[in-house]
Formats: structure tokens, C-alpha cells, sequence
């Protein structure tokens, strides 16, 4: 017996460590087979970059699987002359908060210029360009309409158009997937830098593709290429591909901030706190005013898909309500694959209006009539409809045409 029993330890012990050997290897493999667009430009394509002097658009998310920056990529490659940088909302090395301007200065790792495309400047001027063949952008998306490096990307398609100088895209995954999309399209009238272009608040797609959608269907004309990704799949979840995760931006710490920022993102049209100024932005939403328990048990009576909520306090320490006590709920994504976070934000935004109509706020509108609320849902009808008491059901089918319409128009431009 005791023989039998050594024996069967001992098959059980080089099974688990041929299953164990046999998933690094088969880990090892996948992650061979994935590669960004920067990591396939500096191994395949270099010769679109040789010899000729480069600006780089970039922040902290522009780096190689093994998380070392493309502005040092660029640097240290004898064939590559980083000449300057640009840096978008937050800045090169995502040192400035929302809305903080970063001016013009000197990295003083590399020695290079790094100009700001955000305040007052967020196109690149031909000064700016002056010492620059082919402009690079290089940026991890979050997959929504209103997270501004898309427009920052445009911008600066527009910029190399006007200024004959070809512009690259290096490609990255959408890290919410790039199946789905979801929301109104922006109409023309809300246009701003939180929305420039009329497509949903979930386009579902790659920097990549929607450089190729805004350069096609809305004329900018610029001399394009695509370095596309390899081994990424429109399934795929950020936490699906071999990549770590960095901050694109300061309150978007991680994958779960990017899977309810869709809508949670609303709440910033609102006098509620989105949840700056804690450890989770987006996920925690509420006010003073708010009553934790009714607006769980409320948002919970709607039985949303792939979502719960539970009643949560917390003290921002900067942003709306600064260390006032606030009451509401924190957002748990309980199948990422049936959530629906635009869907979600718009009821989470109805029902504190309904529930608490003496306190709850939208933001001012300017001197046009359109509330910051407004520019980030892309229409104002919305906000007008809330007011009026209308569903949400209601709402979905107002917008539902030009959804269809845009995922039409999407097919044409999708690379995976």
C-alpha cells in the first residue's frame, strides 16, 4: 500500500510540474506573439523612422512589454533621432493633474524640448515642428469619447498635414475591449475638446483605427501610417494581453477605473463627486447630501447588467466636496462583458436628480446654454430629458439611429 501511495505522489508531483512548464510555455509563447506598434517599428519597419529626425507625442503609457519608456527606446537606438517631444493632459512624464498646464522645458534624461499640447497650446505650431521629419504618436487610450489624447492625436494629424511632415500612429490595445460600442454620437454643436468628433462615447476601437476614421471621414488628409499591433484580439481586455498596466492619467489608476469611466465620467457634469481625491476615482461616486443606503438599494432595484453597487463614505482630498464627508456608492463590475457603463452612469446621474432634486446640481451652462454635462454626453437633449422626467429607456432609443449609423461607418476603419 505505502509503495502504491509513494508511487501515485510521485505521477501527481510530474503532472502538476508538466502543467506548470507546459502554461509558462504556452505564456511565453503568447507573449512572443504579441508585440505593439512600437515594439514592431523598432524590429520590422525602422526604415520608416532612419535617418530622419523624429518628434514623439507620448506620455507614460509609451512603453515596450517590459515597461521601459520610447522616449529612452528612441533615445539609446542608434538609428533613431529623437529631435523633440510633446506632451499632451498631464504631461511626457504624467507629472501634472487634470486641467494643470505643463509649459515648455527640457527632459533632463534625454536633453530634448518637450512642448506642450495642452492649455493654450494644443496644436502643434510649425515652430514647434521645425526641427521635425515625422511626427510619432505613441499614447494609451481608455476607449472613451471624452479622454482627450484622441484629440491630441488629431490635432496633430492636422498639424503634420498643414506642415507636410508624415505622421505615425503606434498602435495599443483598447484596454475595455474594442467589441462594443455604446452611447450617443456626439452631435456638431457640442463639439470641444472633450469631443471632437461625432462618434459614441464608446467607439470600441484602437488609437490606430479611429486615426484612420478621423483622417478619412473627417478630411484631415494627412500622410498616415498605422503600425498595427500583433496578437491582439478585439476580445481582449487589457488584463488579457501580456502588458502591465500604467496610468494613462492620475485618476485612472487602473483597469477597473477604465471599465466604469465611461459613465462614470458623467457624474463630472454634476455638483457629486466623481471620487477625485480618493484611492478610487470613478468606482466611488457621492455627496454630502446623498443618503448611502437608499441610493444602493435604489440603483440595485434596476438589476443593471453585470453591476452592483454598495453603499459607500468617503473624504475626497481634492476635487468636488474637499474634505467634506460624502455619501453614495462604489461601483462593482461584477461581468465586464455584459456591463453596460454608459447605460450605467446615465441612471446613476437620473436617479441622484430624481432622488434628491433640492441639492443635486448640473454644471452651469455657458453663455450658449450648454452645461459641461452636455459636452460630455454630446447632445443636450439629455440633460433636458432628465429634467422632464423621461426614461432611460427613452433616451437609448433617441440616440439609437446614429449608433447604428456610426457602427456602419466603423467596419471600414477596424484592423483586428
Amino acid at each position: 500500500m505505502k509503495k502504491w501511495l509513494t508511487g501515485l505522489l510521485a505521477l501527481v508531483l510530474v503532472l502538476s510540474t508538466f502543467t506548470a512548464v507546459a502554461a509558462k510555455n504556452d505564456k511565453d509563447k503568447k507573449d512572443k506573439e504579441f508585440r505593439l506598434g512600437v515594439e514592431v517599428l523598432l524590429e520590422d519597419r525602422i526604415d520608416l523612422i532612419k535617418d530622419k529626425r523624429i518628434g514623439l507625442i507620448t506620455n507614460p503609457t509609451g512603453v515596450d512589454k517590459d515597461v521601459t519608456s520610447i522616449v529612452d527606446l528612441f533615445h539609446n537606438n542608434p538609428n533613431v533621432e529623437l529631435t523633440a517631444l510633446y506632451g499632451p493632459e498631464h504631461g511626457v512624464r504624467g507629472s501634472a493633474q487634470a486641467g494643470q498646464y505643463v509649459e515648455k522645458y527640457i527632459d533632463e534624461k534625454t536633453g530634448v524640448p518637450v512642448y506642450s499640447l495642452y492649455g493654450a497650446t494644443k496644436k502643434p505650431t510649425p515652430e514647434m515642428l521645425s526641427n521635425v521629419d515625422v511626427l510619432i504618436f505613441d499614447i494609451q487610450d481608455v476607449g472613451a469619447r471624452f479622454y482627450t489624447y484622441i484629440y491630441t492625436m488629431a490635432l496633430a494629424m492636422e498639424a503634420a498635414k498643414e506642415n507636410n511632415i508624415p505622421i505615425i500612429i503606434l498602435d495599443r490595445p483598447n484596454p475595455i475591449s474594442g467589441t462594443k460600442v455604446e452611447g450617443p454620437v456626439l452631435e456638431d454643436k457640442y463639439s470641444s475638446f472633450i469631443g471632437e468628433y461625432p462618434i459614441p462615447v464608446r467607439h470600441g476601437m484602437t488609437v490606430g483605427e479611429l486615426a484612420q476614421l478621423f483622417n478619412n471621414e473627417f478630411e484631415i488628409g494627412a500622410d498616415l501610417t498605422v503600425v498595427e499591433m500583433e496578437g491582439w484580439k478585439r476580445s481582449m481586455y487589457y488584463d488579457e494581453t501580456p502588458l502591465e498596466f500604467v496610468l494613462p492619467s492620475p485618476n485612472m489608476p487602473t483597469l477597473d477605473s477604465t471599465l466604469v469611466y465611461p459613465g462614470a465620467a458623467l457624474i463630472e457634469g454634476t455638483n457629486v463627486s466623481e471620487g477625485r481625491g480618493t484611492t478610487k476615482p470613478f468606482e466611488l461616486i457621492g455627496a454630502p447630501f446623498i443618503n448611502s443606503a437608499d441610493l444602493a438599494e435604489k440603483m440595485n432595484s434596476y438589476k443593471l447588467p453585470g453591476v452592483t453597487f454598495r453603499a459607500a463614505s468617503f473624504t475626497p482630498t481634492f476635487s468636488k466636496h474637499m474634505n467634506v464627508l460624502s455619501h453614495g456608492v462604489q461601483i462593482h463590475v461584477t461581468n465586464r462583458n455584459t456591463y453596460k457603463p454608459f447605460e450605467t452612469g446615465l441612471y446613476l446621474v437620473k436617479t441622484i436628480h430624481d432622488m434628491y432634486p433640492d441639492q443635486f446640481q448640473f454644471r452651469a451652462p455657458d453663455s450658449n446654454g450648454i452645461s459641461f454635462f452636455d459636452k460630455l454626453v454630446g447632445n443636450g437633449s439629455i440633460r433636458a430629458d432628465i429634467d422632464a422626467g423621461k426614461s432611460v429607456d427613452e433616451m437609448k432609443e433617441a440616440w439609437q439611429s446614429g449608433l447604428d449609423e456610426f457602427t456602419t461607418v466603423r467596419e471600414k476603419y477596424l484592423l483586428y
